[in-house]
């Protein structure tokens, strides 16, 4: 299993906000949502769109390209539970956010 990563300071992402990163040469999407932090692939499974530049809503994040929306807590596909997007671990240890790639 992979180690923990210091990717972003909790401060960098208000509620409702998404920010994208580069893990390990992967594009990582944190997410803030009511719910806590969260983070998923950066890439839309439709035609790569980049996740964190979509509308955050709740705990729903919807691709800026093509309007394929996911949850951010599971990586489903609000529309088509068969489709996915990849989810990480993530933790927060005072104000470190930190993700465990799968």
């Amino acid at each position: 299993m992979s180690e923990l990563i210091q990717i972003a300071n909790t401060e960098e992402l208000a509620v409702g906000r998404a920010k994208a990163y580069s893990v390990s040469g992967r594009a990582i999407a944190v997410f803030h949502t009511p719910s806590g932090y969260f983070a998923t692939d950066n890439t839309c499974p439709h035609r790569g769109g980049p996740l964190a530049e979509g509308t955050l809503e709740g705990n729903e994040i919807t691709c800026p390209w093509h309007l394929w929306s996911f949850d951010v807590t599971t990586g489903l596909c609000a529309g088509n539970s068969e489709i996915a997007i990849g989810t990480h671990e993530l933790r927060v240890d005072g104000q470190l956010i930190l993700v465990r790639l799968s």
